[in-house]
C-alpha cells in the first residue's frame, strides 16, 4: 500500500505532508516495511512495463 492516498486521522491531511507527527510516524513506519512502499503506482506500472520489456527481449534472443 502506498501512503500518498492516506489521510491522517489526527490532522486530516494527506499523510505523505507529514504536517503533524503522527503523520511523520506513520509515514516513517511504512517506509521501513517495504522499500516499493513510496512508489506511487504508476512507477509500479512503468517498472513493470520495463521487467515484461527486458523479459520479451531475452526470450526473443535465445530463440
Amino acid at each position: 500500500m502506498t501512503y500518498d492516498r492516506l489521510v491522517c486521522a489526527n490532522c486530516a491531511s494527506p499523510v505523505s505532508e507529514g504536517r503533524c507527527s503522527v503523520c511523520r510516524a506513520n509515514r516513517e513506519r511504512m517506509q521501513q516495511e517495504s522499500p516499493l512502499a513510496g512508489l506511487n503506482p504508476m512507477m509500479l506500472i512503468a517498472l513493470l512495463a520495463v521487467l515484461v520489456a527486458a523479459v520479451a527481449l531475452l526470450a526473443h534472443q535465445t530463440v
